[in-house]
């Protein structure tokens, strides 16, 4: 059975950091792409950043580009999140998210086939 579990998440000031992990189980790890998603309240889930299978690619929303940083260690089946200036408005619910590497990394949200249960992040002002 596959899973995801995310950590990492909690309350921090504007301007401050917070690093998520997302640990998976049930899966060969290296054979999916990864993404993280938020959802605020009130709002509709939205991408936050992706990493390839093998590390080579990544992609970010331009309200999180040159801020966060996403990595994966495929030897601990591990992907981070690192957030770095974080904003009032970063809070929310973030997900992670497992997609088969057969699937075209360009669609990866339709071609979810996991998704963890997430972890609270709240950035105060």
């Amino acid at each position: 059975q596959v899973q995801l579990v995310e950590s990492g998440g909690g309350l921090v000031q504007a301007g401050g950091s917070l690093r998520l992990s997302c640990a998976a189980s049930g899966l060969t790890f290296s054979n999916y792409n990864i993404g993280w998603f938020r959802q605020a309240p009130g709002k509709e889930r939205e991408f936050v950043a992706k990493i390839f299978w093998s590390g080579s690619s990544t992609a970010y929303a331009d309200s999180v580009k040159g801020r966060f940083t996403i990595s994966r260690d495929n030897a601990k089946n591990t992907v981070y999140l690192q957030m770095n200036s974080l904003k009032p408005e970063d809070t929310a619910v973030y997900y992670c998210a497992a997609s088969p590497k057969y699937f075209p990394y360009s669609n990866f949200e339709k071609n979810v086939a996991s998704w963890g249960q997430g972890t609270q992040v709240t950035v105060s002002s």
